[in-house]
């Protein structure tokens, strides 16, 4: 296969832009190419052609320097003390083998071995029975922490640790459980891991309930959940304060609504509701059969859609349209704060409320791009420069909040991407961005936002981790543990609580630990460092 030539091996003459568009085309096709062939190589079982970075290696001496810290040392090379802070269990002393006679004591050089012991550890709780003068019976009671039957709950907490925080899969658990001594049966470890956990499973939906109720932005993704060998999404929603995972079947507008009504199950139309519905385009005559008809609260989906149907509202936008807008009416019945900003990647069913865009994947629709000539390098090289030091600016801009700076940092915007380049791709993709001018700059009136929706995309990392060792969900029992076990997992690394202490204490009954939605609105309250 003949390549042509690169456009920068070309003359000046030859680059017309004729050969320009159609250079444009060449590279697009090969990138479509190259997608189609790795596709094609995951569903043969094969791997795609890798991803190869280049190597830092090539960068000068100089721009290596930079990325040091001042000090010149690495990040995270700070020597500490290891064991200041280690509880010692045990004490040994341990003498020369020859002391000299005269010598004297000079104390001790001590030595800090850390080490752990992993053992069975089998208990016979001998209960005794009793036979009272009336001829009953009455016996002992077992202690409180015995929660899981015949098996303990240091034991217990082990294996939930093992599979929700470790990602082991169940088989190597019981494997593992077997060679240390522990006699279990791989029934028995999937009956630890997901039955019994009602407790568990009401903190995870209060956990939202606060999140939402204290908070003044939310974070906002979804990714890939099958279930039952069928296709399904799991929805994170969270801040630096919690992170909750739930999931569903769908991930259309509606399902994101009903997932921020944390349980709740109601449809109400009232004026906010029937202004949403206007605003999406809904029919003047549908409005008003909705605003006249006497019922206004309806307690679950069957009855809202038992009324659609008795109002003869039965084409597909028209229930959809309908059916968001009575959601926001149960959300703002219930006090959701209606200066909650959402902040997403901007996906569609996200778009509800006060919606706030990333900035790092606005950015990537001028990243993908490639310049053909030295001209076109060049406008994408300044777009991108420009668009980075706007971007350092709003970072500082939320610090230090300016009625004069944030109609400069306005009028550059329009600046930036109103710019005609002369490279047609990038002037399309500038004029994409410029259209979303109020979800990027909704920074400006709320410094408070954050500007990019890293914060989600690490979050639900955890779980596409899990997805991609354990693979899909088989019960519905399995699948909400799966959820809810993320959900504490995460929200307890957020409030600096350690998720193994945290199991061993809900499971032991002890509840040491205090209620995680409480300690959300608490942490709420606490002033901003």
């Amino acid at each position: 296969m003949i390549k042509p030539p690169k456009i920068t091996d070309l003359t000046e003459n030859q680059c017309t832009p004729l050969v320009i568009d159609l250079y444009e085309v060449i590279e697009f096709q090969r990138e479509q190419i190259q997608q189609l062939k790795d596709e094609i190589a995951r569903l043969k079982g094969e791997k795609p052609k890798p991803d190869i970075k280049p190597s830092k290696l090539d960068k000068s001496t100089e721009e290596r320097a930079k990325e040091k810290k001042s000090d010149g040392k690495r990040p995270g090379s700070t020597k500490k003390k290891k064991t200041r802070n280690l509880e010692i269990h045990e004490s040994k002393k341990i003498a020369p083998d020859i002391i000299p006679e005269g010598s004297r004591f000079k104390g001790y050089n001590d030595y800090v071995v850390q080490d752990m012991i992993i053992q069975a550890h089998n208990t016979v709780y001998r209960i005794e029975q009793w036979q009272t003068p009336d001829g009953k019976y009455i016996s002992g009671k077992l202690p409180v922490g015995i929660a899981c039957g015949h098996f303990g709950t240091s034991l217990c907490s082990f294996i939930l640790y093992l599979y929700y925080q470790s990602h082991v899969t169940q088989p190597l658990i019981h494997e593992q459980l077997r060679e240390i001594g522990i006699d279990i049966s791989v029934g028995q470890v999937n009956r630890i891991i997901t039955e019994g956990k009602e407790a568990c499973h009401a903190e995870k939906k209060e956990i939202l309930r606060a999140g939402l109720e204290v908070s003044g932005h939310i974070n906002v993704d979804d990714t890939g959940a099958r279930h039952k060998g069928k296709n399904g999404y799991c929805t994170h929603i969270g801040n630096e304060w919690f992170a909750w995972f739930e999931s569903t079947d769908s991930k259309s507008r509606i399902n994101f609504l009903k997932l921020l009504r944390a349980g709740d199950t109601d449809f109400i139309i009232i004026p906010e509701a029937l202004d949403y519905m206007a605003a999406q385009g809904l029919g003047k005559n549908v409005i008003e059969l909705l605003a006249t008809s006497q019922a206004a609260r309806f307690q679950n989906g069957e009855q809202w859609e038992a009324h659609l149907a008795a109002l003869e509202i039965t084409e597909k936008r028209h229930v959809r349209i309908a059916t968001e807008g009575a959601l926001i009416g149960s959300l703002i019945d219930q006090g959701l704060n209606m200066d909650l900003v959402i902040v997403s990647d901007d996906a569609g069913q996200f778009n509800v409320l006060k919606h706030a865009l990333c900035w790092v994947h606005a950015e990537r629709t001028i990243h993908k791009l490639v310049g053909f000539n030295e001209k076109q390098l060049k406008a994408l090289e300044k777009a991108r420069s420009e668009i980075w030091d706007f971007y350092a600016d709003l970072k500082k801009y939320r610090e230090f909040p300016d009625q004069t700076k944030k109609t400069e940092l306005e009028y550059r915007f329009d600046e930036i991407f109103d710019t005609k380049t002369g490279f047609a791709t990038l002037d399309l993709a500038l004029k994409r961005i410029h259209k979303n001018k109020e979800e990027l700059l909704l920074v400006l009136d709320r410094p408070d936002i954050p500007l990019h929706n890293n914060l989600s995309e690490t979050d639900i990392r955890d779980y596409v981790k899990k997805r991609k060792i354990s693979g899909s969900t088989r019960s519905d029992t399995g699948r909400c543990c799966r959820d809810t076990f993320a959900t504490l997992k995460k929200t307890c690394r957020k409030l600096n609580i350690s998720f193994w202490q945290y199991i061993k204490d809900r499971l032991s009954g002890e509840n040491a630990i205090p209620f995680l939605p409480d300690l959300i609105r608490l942490q709420a309250q606490q002033p901003i460092a």
